[in-house]
C-alpha cells in the first residue's frame, strides 16, 4: 500500500488513500467528535472505551477527537476523575492503536486540543492569557512559551490546538477580550507569526510540533454591541485592512489549520462564506491547509442563522463553502450522505475535504509515528522552567497605570521610615483565589499549583508581617466582609486591594467566609464568572460592591494600592482619582501573584503596556486608537480620549525621546526609509521601555486613521544611558488598499512618530513621490 510508505511525498500518499476509501470512511474524516466522551477512567489509571466509540471506529473511522484530554465544568472532568499527564498519554495510545488496528484502512486519529494559554488538561502549566501576552510586547518571549505548550501537548499525542485567537477587539464588553492580543492589527499579526513558528515548530512531525488554527476568521471581534457572536456590521476595505490583516499574517508564516467564526457579515455566516474561505484564502493568499468549524456552528446555519432549511443544506453549504471538518462531528456525520444523495454535494466534494485532512495527517507524521512517550509526557508537562517561563510572562506583561508620589515600588524591609507596623493587608475578592487569576479555557488546578496574590506577598516579606481579608466577592451585595477588611488595613502600613473580575467557570470550590477568608466546606458552589465566552456585559465597571469596599478603605488613610486581575479593561473614575498605585495584571496564570509581587516590592521593574484603550466612560466605545479623522471631537459630556491610551504604562524609572530623525526626507513608493530616535533612561534604576512606531498618512484618497502602529520594540536601559532605536520603513508600512481594495503607496505627506504610547510621540515628515517609470 503506497500510502504507508514513509518515503513517499505526502500528496502521492494522499492520492493513493482516497482511492481506496469508502464514501463512510471519507466522511469520518470529516467528523470531530468530543474526546472526553469516547472512555471511561478506571481506578487503576487506564481507560475503557465507550460503545459510541468502538462503533464510530467500525463504520467508517473517526478523522479527528477534540478534547480528548480537555478537563472543566463543561466536560465534567476533574482532579478526582481526570487524567495525570502520564495517564493521558497512555490513554491517548490507546485510543489511537484502537483506531488503528480496528478500522478496514488504519488511519490515526488527529486529537485536537485547546491550548490558547497553556493545553487545557489536567497538569499544564497554565501560561498568561493572550490580553496580558500582548502587554508584553514581547514576541520572541510569545514564541519561546508556544514551543513550550507544543511540547506538553504533542507529549501526550495532541496534535492540532485551536489558537492563536486573532480577533481583533473593538468592544471590550464582550466577554471573549481576555482570549484576544488586543485592539491594533499589527500587533496581533505579529503574534500571530511568533504563534504559528513556536507551535508547529522547523518540522510539523517533530515531537514537540502541533498545527496552529487561527481563529475566528473572521470579525468575530467587532460584533454587534459586544455580543458573543453578533453580526459584524464592517465594509470590505475595513475588514481587509484590519480584521484579516491578522490572519493573513498567520497564513504566511505557514498556519496549517483556521476556524471561521460564529458570526455573520453582511449576511452570510463565515461557516458558510464562500468568498472568504475559498477565494480570500485559499485562492488570493495560497492557504493550502484545512478549515474546521467551531462548536455547533454548521448547526446555526440551519437553527440560528437560518440560511438553510435543514442540516443537509446545512452541512452541504459549509462544504462547499470550504469547510474540511466539523468540531462536534454531529452534522457532518448524520447529514452529509443525505447531502451526497440528493445531489447537493459531490463525491469529489467529499474527495476535496478528505484529501486536506490526510495530508495535515502524513505532514505530522502520524501514519509513521503515531504513538507517544508517556514518559516524556510525565516529565516535561507542568515542569519547573515552564513554570519559570509563566512567571515571566506575567512579569512583563502587568502594566503599571498609576503610581502617586512613587508609592511603588514597596519597601520590604517596612512601610514607614521609623514608625509603623511593617505590615501589609492584603484585601479583596481576588487576593486568594486561584480560579479568579487564571482565565476561560482553564483546567481544574490543585490550589498549590497556583500562586495567588496573597501567597506571593507572604514569599517575599514573609507571613507574619502580612494581613489578609476578603472583603466581599466579585458579584452580590453582601458586606459582611468589611468590617474584617476595615481591621486589617488599620492595623497596615499599606493595602494592597485585589479588585477585578473571574472567568472562573464553577470548579466546585464552594465559597469563602467573607469575615475570616477561609474556604467553606459546605460543597456549595458559587460561580462569580463575569467575563470569558459567552459572558458579555453592559458595562465595564466593577460588580458588586467591590468599589464600596475601596471607597471605605481609602477612608483610613492608609496609602492605597489598586491591583486589578480581570479579563477586560475596568472604568473606576474614582479608583482612577483615588487610589495611589494602580496594576493592571489582567488573568496572570498560575505565577501570577509572585510576579506581582516581584513588581510590588522592587524586583522588577514594570515594563507591560496597554494593547487596549481603557475609556473614562462606556458610552465612549469604541475608542479604540486608530480610528478615523471623521470620528468626532467630543461628546456633550466629555471628549473622546481614554483613561488610559493604546501603548500606555509606566515604569519605576522615565524615558525621554529626542531627535527623530529620518534617512532620507523623501523616498519612491517602492523605496525605503530608516527612522531613528534617541531614548534616555532619565530615572534612577534600570528599566525596559516599549518604543512604538505609529505612521500617519496626511492627505489620501480614501480616509486613513490618524495613526496606525507600524512597528515596536522592546529597549532595556540603565540609569542616564542612552539608546538609539532604529525602524525600516517600507511599503508595507505605507501602503493602503485603493478602491479596488488593491495594496497601493499614494504619493504624498506622512507623519512619521515614534514614542510611548499612541498619545504621547515625537514626529517628523516624510514625503514620497511617484516612481519614474
Amino acid at each position: 500500500m503506497l500510502y504507508k510508505d514513509a518515503a513517499r511525498l505526502p500528496a502521492e500518499r494522499v492520492k493513493d488513500l482516497l482511492a481506496r476509501m469508502t464514501t463512510e470512511e471519507k466522511i469520518g474524516q470529516l467528523t470531530q467528535p468530543f474526546g472526553w466522551k469516547m472512555y471511561d477512567k478506571q481506578q487503576d489509571g487506564t481507560i475503557a472505551f465507550s460503545e459510541e466509540f468502538k462503533q464510530q471506529v467500525r463504520a467508517g473511522g473517526i478523522g479527528s477527537l477534540y478534547g480528548t484530554l480537555r478537563a472543566d465544568p463543561w466536560t465534567e472532568v476533574t482532579l478526582e476523575n481526570g487524567l495525570s499527564p502520564e495517564e493521558g498519554a497512555r490513554a491517548v495510545n490507546e485510543i489511537q492503536r484502537y483506531a488503528i488496528e480496528e478500522s478496514r484502512l488504519g488511519i490515526p486519529i488527529l486529537f485536537g486540543e485547546e491550548c490558547s494559554h497553556g493545553h487545557m488538561a489536567i497538569g499544564a502549566t497554565v501560561f498568561p492569557v493572550p490580553l496580558l501576552i500582548g502587554s508584553t510586547w514581547n514576541v520572541p518571549l510569545y514564541e519561546e512559551m508556544c514551543r513550550a505548550v507544543a511540547l506538553e501537548t504533542r507529549s501526550q499525542g495532541g496534535a492540532a490546538t485551536y489558537s492563536p485567537v486573532l480577533d481583533v477587539v473593538r468592544d471590550p464588553r464582550w466577554g471573549r477580550t481576555e482570549e484576544c492580543f488586543g485592539e491594533d492589527p499589527y500587533m496581533i499579526g505579529e503574534m500571530a507569526t511568533a504563534a504559528v513558528k513556536g507551535l508547529q515548530g522547523e518540522r510539523l512531525d517533530g515531537e514537540a510540533s502541533l498545527i496552529a488554527t487561527l481563529k475566528h476568521f473572521v470579525a468575530y471581534g467587532a460584533s454587534e454591541g459586544g455580543r458573543n457572536a453578533g453580526p459584524a456590521h464592517i465594509g470590505k476595505r475595513e475588514l481587509h485592512e484590519v480584521d484579516l490583516y491578522p490572519f493573513r499574517k498567520g497564513v504566511e508564516a505557514g498556519a496549517m489549520s483556521i476556524m471561521p467564526a460564529y458570526n455573520e457579515i453582511d449576511g452570510v455566516p463565515c461557516t458558510s462564506n464562500d468568498e472568504l474561505l475559498n477565494g480570500v484564502l485559499r485562492e488570493e493568499w495560497g492557504f493550502d491547509g484545512f478549515i474546521i468549524t467551531d462548536c455547533g456552528a454548521i448547526n446555526m446555519l440551519a437553527w440560528g442563522h437560518d440560511v438553510a432549511a435543514n442540516g443537509a443544506e446545512a452541512s452541504a453549504m459549509s462544504l462547499k463553502a470550504g469547510i474540511d471538518m466539523e468540531m462536534s462531528g454531529a452534522m457532518f456525520a448524520g447529514h452529509l450522505q443525505e447531502a451526497l444523495d440528493q445531489g447537493l454535494i459531490t463525491e469529489a466534494d467529499l474527495d476535496k475535504a478528505a484529501g486536506r485532512v490526510l495530508e495535515a495527517k502524513f505532514k505530522l507524521g502520524l501514519f509513521d509515528r503515531p504513538y507517544v512517550d508517556p514518559a516524556i509526557a510525565a516529565k516535561v508537562i507542568g515542569s519547573e522552567e515552564h513554570a519559570t517561563l509563566a512567571r515571566e510572562i506575567a512579569r512583563q506583561g502587568i502594566v503599571l497605570l498609576k503610581n502617586e508620589g512613587g508609592v511603588l515600588p514597596l519597601s520590604k524591609s517596612g512601610f514607614v521610615s521609623g514608625s509603623g507596623s511593617g505590615k501589609v493587608a492584603v484585601i479583596g475578592p481576588n487576593a486568594d483565589n486561584g480560579y479568579n487569576q487564571l482565565g476561560d479555557y482553564t483546567s481544574p488546578q490543585p490550589k498549590e499549583h497556583v500562586v495567588t496574590l496573597l501567597a506571593g506577598i507572604r514569599e517575599a516579606i514573609g507571613e507574619e508581617r502580612v494581613l489578609y481579608a476578603p472583603g466581599c466577592r466579585i458579584q452580590g451585595d453582601s458586606r459582611e466582609g468589611f468590617a474584617s477588611a476595615i481591621a486589617a488595613a488599620e492595623q497596615a502600613d499599606v493595602v494592597v486591594l485585589a479588585l477585578g473580575g473571574s472567568s472562573a467557570r464553577d470548579f466546585g470550590e464552594g465559597t469563602i467566609d467573607l469575615r475570616t477568608g477561609a474556604s467553606v466546606v459546605s460543597g456549595l458552589a458559587m460561580s462569580e464568572m463575569e467575563c470569558g465566552e459567552g459572558i458579555d456585559r453592559t458595562g465595564l465597571h466593577l460588580m458588586g460592591v467591590q468599589l464600596e469596599l475601596a471607597q471605605a478603605i481609602h477612608q483610613l488613610g492608609k496609602r492605597l494600592v489598586v491591583v486589578y486581575i480581570n479579563g477586560r479593561p475596568i472604568v473606576e473614575p474614582w479608583i482612577d482619582e483615588h487610589a495611589d498605585a494602580i496594576l493592571e495584571a489582567w488573568y496572570p496564570g498560575q505565577e501570577g501573584g509572585g510576579a506581582l509581587a516581584d513588581i510590588l516590592f522592587g524586583d522588577v521593574n514594570p515594563s507591560g503596556r496597554l494593547t487596549i484603550s481603557v475609556p473614562k466612560h462606556v458610552g465612549q466605545l469604541p475608542v479604540y486608537y486608530y480610528g478615523k479623522r471623521s470620528r468626532g471631537k467630543r461628546y456633550l459630556e466629555m471628549d473622546v480620549k481614554p483613561r488610559y491610551p493604546f501603548g500606555y504604562g509606566l515604569s519605576y524609572t522615565t524615558f525621554e525621546y529626542s531627535d527623530l530623525t529620518l534617512s532620507s526626507e523623501q523616498i519612491g513608493a517602492d523605496g525605503e526609509v530608516v527612522a531613528m530616535a534617541n531614548v534616555t533612561n532619565t530615572g534612577e534604576v534600570a528599566g525596559v521601555e516599549v518604543v512604538q512606531l505609529y505612521v500617519g498618512d496626511k492627505v489620501s484618497s480614501i480616509t486613513r486613521p490618524a495613526k496606525e502602529l507600524k512597528g515596536f520594540t522592546r529597549v532595556a536601559l540603565e540609569p542616564g544611558e542612552t539608546k538609539a532605536i532604529s525602524f525600516t520603513i517600507g511599503r508595507e508600512q505605507l501602503q493602503m488598499l485603493d478602491r479596488d481594495l488593491k495594496p497601493v503607496v499614494e504619493p504624498g505627506e506622512f507623519e512619521i512618530m515614534v514614542g510611548r504610547n499612541a498619545e504621547d510621540v515625537i514626529r517628523a515628515t516624510l514625503a514620497v513621490v511617484q516612481d519614474e517609470v
